[in-house]
């Protein structure tokens, strides 16, 4: 088994609360555990990504500059617990939505999995060196159809969606998914090189 290199790790419901549609910073709040799950992966050297899906943008209940400046402050808060992330992927598209610049089909849209592809070939990784976190079907869909190793988390939507899924690991949060992840690994480099 290679290295873990990168985790792509849904937003709303897997590292902050699920509230419908978070857009105000005094709505966003982080599920325990988040951050010492972001810390680990930053200590160990794996890349974050953090990708969702923002329909709320499509649908008019918030702009655009909203959605960056949450990022911004989250982004901010991150940094001063020394956790990096390379980048926040989101699609602000939806077929239902009433914004037309952003109403439609679109390939970045999860389950579509634009925005993970275009980010595992130019740091041209391997699949078998990303992992997927989220708490939707949609989110292990994405991950799947690049056969990924995906974890659905019971945080968020995930206690009804983990009923019919088909992620690789179900687990009870996004620390929990973390601390597997990088146990597994470290057993497969043990009994490496143990061969």
């Amino acid at each position: 088994m290679d290295r873990i290199r990168a985790v792509f790790i849904d937003r709303d419901g897997t590292i902050n609360q699920e509230k419908e549609y978070v857009s105000r910073i005094e709505d966003f709040q982080l599920i325990p555990g988040s951050l010492e799950a972001l810390k680990l992966l930053t200590q160990h050297g794996v890349k974050i990504y953090i990708i969702t899906n923002q329909a709320g943008i499509a649908k008019g209940y918030f702009t655009e500059e909203q959605f960056h400046r949450l990022t911004e402050y989250m982004i901010r808060n991150f940094e001063s617990e020394g956790i990096k992330i390379e980048n926040i992927l989101y699609c602000p598209h939806h077929p239902d939505g009433v914004i037309p610049e952003y109403t439609g089909d679109c390939l970045c849209r999860k389950p579509n999995n634009k925005l993970i592809q275009d980010v595992v070939e130019e740091n041209h990784l391997r699949v078998d060196e990303v992992a997927l976190i989220g708490d939707k079907n949609t989110d292990i869909e994405a991950g799947s159809r690049l056969r990924m190793k995906t974890y659905l988390v019971e945080t968020g939507y995930g206690a009804e969606e983990k009923k019919r899924t088909n992620a690789t690991f179900v687990k009870k949060d996004l620390l929990g998914a973390v601390v597997h992840l990088l146990n597994s690994e470290r057993k497969a480099e043990k009994d490496l090189n143990e061969l």
